[in-house]
């Protein structure tokens, strides 16, 4: 379950933290937006004192769904028009799956995110593979221990 991810992430925060660098600011989980009078809630919220910008994190138990990306986008334009400060910069989505198809992936982001957004990402934040690594090992972790 995507709950038990969370858990187990925010169980293991100070690790997970550090795992994605030093410049991370655990901001929330379940962080709740509202949009008209609806409530959404983002599973993890971070700011990144480097990049001046909120990162949000979508956790998924199961492969990547294009429609991942349109909950997500529509996650960072309320936190850019409803959280974020004037001096920071647009917030960033980081959407973690069991795994990918990386053709539907490319399709999926062709006309969702501009080319310097993702260099600039890429050059910041932790690896990927490292991150995959990571989060594997947590999910692990909350399957044998379901219970805390």
């Amino acid at each position: 379950m995507e709950k038990d991810l969370q858990k187990a992430i925010v169980k293991n925060m100070k690790k997970f933290i550090l795992e994605l660098g030093s410049d991370f600011i655990f901001a929330g989980e379940s962080y709740r937006i509202q949009v008209g009078n609806n409530d959404y809630f983002i599973d993890l919220l971070f700011f990144h004192r480097d990049l001046r910008c909120l990162v949000a994190f979508e956790l998924k138990i199961d492969d990547f769904k294009p429609e991942y990306l349109g909950k997500l986008n529509f996650y960072l334009e309320a936190l850019d028009r409803d959280v974020k400060k004037e001096h920071e910069n647009p917030s960033v989505g980081v959407i973690l799956c069991k795994s990918k198809n990386d053709e539907v992936v490319e399709y999926a982001l062709s006309r969702n995110m501009s080319p310097a957004l993702i260099a600039e990402y890429h050059t910041k934040l932790i690896d990927k593979k490292i991150l995959q690594k990571k989060l594997h090992e947590l999910y692990e972790l909350s399957i044998a221990n379901p219970e805390e």
